[in-house]
């Protein structure tokens, strides 16, 4: 008589409690996950019960403020992010020969940006593969991509870690801008020295006191703006301007169709000497051949191409 085998329960967990267990880890909370993922609490709990059981060890230390992952938590994450891995480079593999583009793309972009070029071009990316789902994480600080699980972070600043890769997506040149309201109050400046006399909107984030810079016949000057009003967020710092408070330095690209409008009027643009600031796609090392993210690198790269092409 042959005897019955049994399963260890280790066998019987899923793929999909393994990423569970590994964004636990990441955000620290159960709560979070569960908001990441939009189910109840308790389904996260039960996922990492299971995986408890099926071990019997404790792989999580819970209190009241926070969680911590167990020495055997610890060692389980990175069998779960080797997983992770195997199954990235699967779904590469796999996708290639695929005509079709599925699944969720995180992205990650600065709120001016998502508002003003992202989003405006969603509807012809969908268009294209209508399996893609995009979610949009808007926000100015830099995120932790493998933390937050972000696909494609949208940024100018260049990646510092080896396990990021970078696509250039194009490029934008700054210059400065106030409402038809601001000028008409305070004046329009005619020359550089003139700024002395005006209100600025300043982004008040460290990383971005950045000089305005100019050239009148052939000299360069630069000048860096205390500013009068400031704010750490790029579609506040565009809601201001507009709001007749002062003159902003701001990218073409997005203030462009403003322009058109009549609602922003450059200043001094004749003086303005700025180098093109480059937009990059970063993306985790094992993510970046995905058929899915490709697919939105390269309608993006069309995308802003052709705005940077418009009058």
């Amino acid at each position: 008589m042959q005897k019955e085998v049994l399963a260890h329960p280790a066998h019987q967990l899923s793929f999909e409690d393994l990423h569970v267990f590994a964004r636990i880890a990441r955000l620290g909370s159960l709560s979070a996950v569960a908001r990441e993922r939009d189910v109840p609490v308790s389904q996260i709990t039960r996922a990492l019960q299971r995986i408890e059981s099926a071990y019997s060890v404790l792989m999580v230390h819970r209190s009241t403020h926070a969680l911590s992952l167990t020495p055997e938590g610890q060692s389980f994450l990175s069998h779960c992010e080797r997983m992770e891995e195997a199954h990235h480079l699967i779904e590469t593999d796999l996708g290639l020969h695929s005509a079709e583009i599925r699944g969720v793309v995180r992205i990650s972009a600065s709120a001016v940006f998502a508002n003003h070029v992202l989003i405006a071009g969603l509807a012809s990316l969908r268009e294209r593969h209508p399996k893609l789902v995009i979610d949009l994480r808007v926000e100015d600080r830099l995120v932790d991509m493998a933390r937050d699980g972000i696909d494609i972070a949208i940024r100018t600043a260049m990646p510092t870690s080896e396990l990021l890769v970078q696509r250039r997506l194009g490029e934008f040149k700054r210059a400065l801008y106030a409402s038809p309201e601001y000028l008409a109050k305070h004046g329009t400046p005619k020359t550089v020295a003139d700024l002395a006399n005006h209100q600025v909107v300043a982004i008040s984030r460290a990383d971005n006191r950045t000089q305005w810079r100019f050239k009148v016949k052939g000299v360069a000057s630069s000048l860096v703006p205390e500013g009068d009003v400031r704010t750490d967020n790029s579609q506040t710092h565009l809601d201001m301007t507009l709001a007749g408070l002062g003159i902003s330095r701001m990218a073409e690209i997005v203030v462009k169709p403003l322009v058109k409008q009549g609602l922003l009027i450059p200043v001094l643009p004749k003086f303005i000497d700025e180098t093109p600031t480059p937009i990059n796609a970063v993306m985790l090392s094992e993510r970046h051949r995905l058929p899915k993210v490709r697919a939105c690198i390269e309608h993006w790269v069309e995308w802003i191409a052709a705005l940077n092409l418009q009058p």
